[in-house]
């Protein structure tokens, strides 16, 4: 009798294991030949599952993006008693893979116009999970803009080595909601 295979599960699995060769090799830094070698795979058997690098790519940034709301659970309720503080912590917990995610996200979007961006599903399924996790501190009203203080900050403390202190957006963050 044939072995039963889960294909959902194989995918998502696959997907799983890809994941960490797109951040350390970036998104043009590998073909699906190599990602078939990396995982041990026949290139015919990865594209059965992934009939494009792009969808391979997407199923990754589903599998980052469940992992992380996954790990992070609710970075803080909306009645939080120290809004400012969650968010902090939120972007606390992005930090340490945040210059790594952001030169693949750039080498990902390396010659697509705003048109491109704005459709891809990637990068609205990374921004809606980003921005969800804010609005569940502050509400929709805000998270846009708290959202790119978060970024802006994170980016910042990179370009700086560390040197700026998360302390330095805290009183924009205090008083929110």
């Amino acid at each position: 009798m044939p072995k039963q295979i889960d294909h959902d599960a194989h995918r998502q699995d696959i997907a799983r294991k890809a994941a960490p060769l797109f951040s350390e090799h970036g998104y043009s830094g590998l073909g699906m030949r190599r990602i078939a070698e990396e995982l041990g795979l026949s290139k015919s058997a990865l594209y059965h599952y992934f009939p494009t690098k792009k969808s391979l790519f997407l199923a990754c940034t589903e599998v980052v993006m469940t992992s992380a709301q996954a790990g992070s659970g609710n970075p803080g309720a909306a009645d939080a008693p120290d809004p400012a503080e969650a968010l902090i912590g939120f972007a606390k917990r992005m930090e340490p893979d945040f210059a790594r995610e952001m030169s693949l996200l750039f080498d990902y979007l390396r010659g697509k116009t705003a048109e491109d961006i704005a459709a891809d599903p990637a990068m609205r399924l990374a921004n809606d999970h980003l921005r969800r996790q804010v609005e569940s501190l502050v509400g929709e009203k805000q998270a846009e803009a708290v959202l790119c203080l978060l970024m802006g900050t994170l980016l910042m403390r990179h370009f700086t080595g560390g040197q700026l202190e998360f302390a330095a957006i805290r009183p924009l963050l205090d008083g929110l909601r």
